[in-house]
């Protein structure tokens, strides 16, 4: 695996699984976040679930790169399948939340920008995957 998808794997799946604790802990009342680091329309209850409504897509997406960084790290000729499934998701999933923040017309920096990049990223790898896969 080069190590760029490693790397680029490896911090958007932490950056993700961390996102979704802080996000449980505050959902639950145990860690406090300031209102100006939620998302708009936070406490509205259909967005509240549009958000939430993630959290199935991006722990597989993050759980497969980890698992696609421990294969390639011991040598298993299958870690592209996985490296493939976390770099799919990963876009779509950033093109879902890209979507509906421009149909909204908000164009936040702060939640706009990570989303993009979470979109744009994946696809430089994704043709080097399926090349490596049809070898």
């Amino acid at each position: 695996m080069p190590t760029s998808l490693k790397v680029m794997l490896g911090v958007t799946d932490l950056l993700f699984l961390s996102y979704w604790g802080v996000s449980g802990l505050y959902v639950l009342g145990i860690m406090n976040v300031p209102e100006s680091m939620l998302y708009a329309n936070y406490h509205d209850l259909r967005v509240f679930a549009w958000n939430w409504s993630f959290l199935p897509l991006d722990v597989i997406f993050s759980v497969t790169g980890l698992m696609a960084i421990t294969a390639a790290n011991r040598g298993r000729p299958w870690w592209p399948s996985l490296a493939l499934i976390s770099l799919v998701l990963s876009s779509a999933a950033g093109g879902m939340a890209i979507s509906y923040w421009i149909i909204l017309c908000e164009f936040d920096p702060s939640w706009f920008l990570p989303n993009l990049v979470l979109f744009l990223w994946p696809l430089f790898f994704i043709r080097g995957i399926f090349m490596r896969m049809s070898r």
